[in-house]
């Protein structure tokens, strides 16, 4: 689904990610952690093509990244949450999360794959007509992430989704992230809230000033010294 092999990336002469190499299997959730400046939103930018790689190589569904333009990955079947949301806050959320259908060249009515989206997350339905703007954080969250799944996608990339979130829409969103692997969306999630985004997990890996510091089952991970050291 996913393969990272010896990345390297540079923001400008400064060095960001240096030797990374990861997969991420059909049907897996995995999680990508590590403290602020570790690389986790560099990883993000630099598997959906917005970073160019200054070594090393990148496989996405079947596709060799440097030979896939950034927009023909949504047609691939990969759906993007970036940091914030990143929604259109003067257009309605219908019209946010329809974005997300086209851009995914989806097959279907969008009314009929709307109405899967608001059966799995009833607090947008409530929301539909309302500018995205005027959400709250949570709402927005939800959103975006119904955006990306409008159009059934295979593959999530999801960059620190529970920020800005209370704990309490945390545990929510988190549990609506394992549902989606659960009915077999493969998920990678960049995240910094470990201890939540590893009780979903199925592996994690641990980032460290651009580097892989450690990896494995997520159950192993929270009981790593180490990673409990650096980061937990």
């Amino acid at each position: 689904m996913l393969e990272l092999d010896k990345v390297d990336t540079n923001y400008g002469v400064v060095a960001m990610l240096r030797d990374v190499s990861f997969k991420v299997e059909t049907g897996e959730l995995v999680c990508i952690l590590g403290p602020n400046g570790a690389g986790k939103t560099t990883t993000f930018r630099a598997i959906s093509g917005l970073l160019p790689l200054a070594g090393g190589r990148i496989r996405i569904m079947g596709q060799e990244l440097g030979q896939t333009r950034t927009e023909a990955l949504s047609a691939l079947g990969i759906g993007f949450v970036p940091e914030g949301r990143r929604l259109f806050a003067d257009i309605s959320v219908r019209d946010n999360i329809r974005l997300g259908f086209e851009a995914q060249r989806t097959e279907g009515r969008f009314s009929d794959r709307l109405e899967g989206m608001l059966e799995l997350f009833p607090r947008v339905r409530e929301r539909i007509s309302q500018r995205a703007g005027t959400l709250s954080g949570g709402e927005q969250a939800m959103v975006a992430l119904a955006r990306a799944l409008i159009g059934g996608p295979k593959f999530v990339i999801m960059d620190e989704p529970s920020l800005g979130l209370s704990p309490k829409l945390i545990d929510e969103y988190f549990d609506t992230v394992a549902e989606i692997n659960r009915r077999g969306t493969t998920v990678l999630l960049i995240e910094q809230n470990a201890e939540t985004a590893l009780s979903i997990a199925h592996r994690g890996i641990m980032l460290v000033k651009g580097r892989v510091v450690a990896s494995g089952k997520a159950s192993e991970l929270l009981e790593n010294d180490a990673v409990r050291h650096l980061y937990l």
